[in-house]
């Protein structure tokens, strides 16, 4: 069976395989379409063709609003970052999603549990976004593949890895620091500040996934 490209990346071949982030919360309305799109707009200032070092980003929800868009608010958040909101629609969290993602990481750890009760040997790659990036930053990025040399594909395996190795080792401060809480239905104010989370987690994992630092 011939599964989908991550969506609004033309599905070519990459040389030296692929990476597939999967970014999960509830609805794919607000939290996971924000990360999602602020994942690819990260990586098209780090690599210019996020493709082109085999990276691949999407995203779904636990319970998913098929076909829905994305809330009017998180669409502005994006705009207000420079990515793009445009032709997303959302989709419910399905076992091929899963099966097929190399890095999965949800806004709650309500997500993460439910992500990793569907199995898939889904354990060792899934994370609540702010426990990868605190995970990432206790990582040296010197013991990781160079992505000039590698690739970016297998930085980012290796990545992953050392994070899981490292996850019994550094604990979350407190239970909320791994959260991030849901705007839906809240005004734009609260969007914009889910959306600055996201972006600073989001910045240390994409500069360690391509070895590339954001460029201000």
């Amino acid at each position: 069976m011939t599964l989908p490209e991550g969506r609004g990346i033309e599905g070519t071949a990459v040389v030296g395989g692929t990476f597939r982030i999967l970014h999960v919360s509830t609805g794919n309305v607000c939290r996971s379409p924000i990360t999602e799109r602020l994942t690819r707009h990260a990586l098209s200032h780090r690599l210019g063709d996020p493709l082109a070092g085999g990276l691949l980003v999407e995203s779904a929800g636990t319970w998913g609003h098929e076909g829905a868009p994305m809330e009017a608010n998180a669409a502005t958040v994006l705009t207000d970052f420079g990515a793009d909101p445009s032709g997303f629609t959302g989709r419910e969290l399905l076992d091929e999603h899963v099966i097929r993602a190399d890095l999965v990481l949800t806004a709650t750890r309500d997500h993460r549990a439910q992500v990793i009760s569907m199995g898939h040997s889904a354990g060792l790659r899934t994370f609540t976004l702010k426990e990868f990036t605190r995970l990432v930053r206790a990582i040296d990025p010197a013991t990781l593949p160079d992505p000039d040399h590698d690739g970016v594909v297998e930085r980012a395996r290796a990545l992953v890895r050392a994070a899981a190795a490292l996850r019994g080792w550094l604990l979350a401060p407190s239970a909320e620091a791994d959260e991030v809480y849901d705007p839906y239905g809240g005004p734009i104010t609260f969007f914009r500040s889910i959306g600055d989370e996201i972006h600073q987690a989001l910045d240390p994992v994409v500069t360690a996934l391509t070895g590339v630092p954001a460029r201000h």
